[in-house]
């Protein structure tokens, strides 16, 4: 497959180390892109529900191809969330094409864009409060494997599938918005800061809508998840559009063999890399 070249690509909440993870489709994904910069926008690697006993070849090789993109080229910027927080601590740490910060801002074709992952405005990651986010986020994992195997069992029967974790998911989005707004602080800080764009991940929603206050307009964006939606930030031709995937539109994954080892990253050192966002004092 051709890879398409965009100049600049947004991913956010990719999850990978966990069940819920779409890192098949995630690699078909990396695999039909060449962008000219990706920004990691938050919670790439979850620390909350990370473990040794279970990191795939499949996330590990999802690693990989975002590393390649750096040996390719490509500017990677990796901005921290509250899955991988413990991140944060090396912010501002530049490696020739890759560096790492809590927040950026492009100027874009004369237009001003704030990007950042979202849960400072997210009082349920806060104190007392994240301590239930995170359970919370192991329960949400299960879920999805529960949901997948009720899938199965209706694909048997020839059934349509259901998604009961995005309807839940989509209630506590729904509660999350209701106490924080998001999308609305958001805008009215990027409006009060003059900004044209203002592009968050976090709550899991895809959108692009414009926000208006007195004050000003501004467009909100959010590049939603490799968990549920499957959906990236797409810049070209001086515009963002949401991709959506569909597997009609890629060809079958061969997971064996079918990622050429990098040089520069081993599968262990993919895995010491994992583990240093979910214990960076290990």
């Amino acid at each position: 497959m051709e890879r398409r070249s965009i100049d600049i690509v947004v991913l956010s909440d990719l999850h990978l180390g966990t069940y819920g993870c779409r890192a098949k489709e995630l690699l078909n994904y990396l695999r039909s892109i060449q962008p000219g910069m990706l920004i990691l926008n938050g919670d790439i690697i979850d620390g909350w529900q990370f473990s040794k006993s279970y990191f795939p070849s499949l996330h590990i090789q999802a690693i990989r191809e975002l590393m390649q993109f750096i040996t390719q080229g490509t500017r990677v910027v990796y901005i921290t969330g509250n899955h991988d927080e413990m991140m944060r601590k090396y912010a501002d740490l530049q490696i020739g094409q890759f560096s790492l910060t809590d927040k950026l801002v492009l100027e874009i074709d004369q237009k001003m864009t704030w990007i950042f992952h979202g849960d400072v405005f997210d009082n349920t990651t806060q104190g007392s409060a994240r301590l239930i986010a995170k359970l919370g986020s192991n329960g949400y994992g299960m879920l999805i494997l529960f949901n997948r195997f009720v899938n199965t069992l209706l694909g048997f029967i020839g059934k349509e599938k259901i998604s009961i974790s995005k309807k839940i998911m989509a209630g506590v989005n729904k509660a999350v918005a209701k106490i924080n707004d998001l999308e609305q602080i958001a805008s009215t800080l990027a409006i009060e800061k003059k900004y044209d764009y203002v592009i968050c991940g976090h709550v899991h929603q895809p959108v692009i809508k414009a926000m208006e206050t007195p004050e000003g307009k501004v467009v909100y964006l959010n590049s939603g998840d490799w968990v549920e939606h499957m959906t990236a930030l797409e810049y070209e031709n001086r515009a963002w559009r949401l991709f959506r995937y569909d597997a009609k539109d890629f060809p079958p994954i061969h997971t064996v063999g079918s990622f050429p080892s990098l040089n520069v990253m081993t599968d262990d050192i993919a895995v010491h890399f994992s583990s240093l966002i979910a214990n960076p004092e290990g």
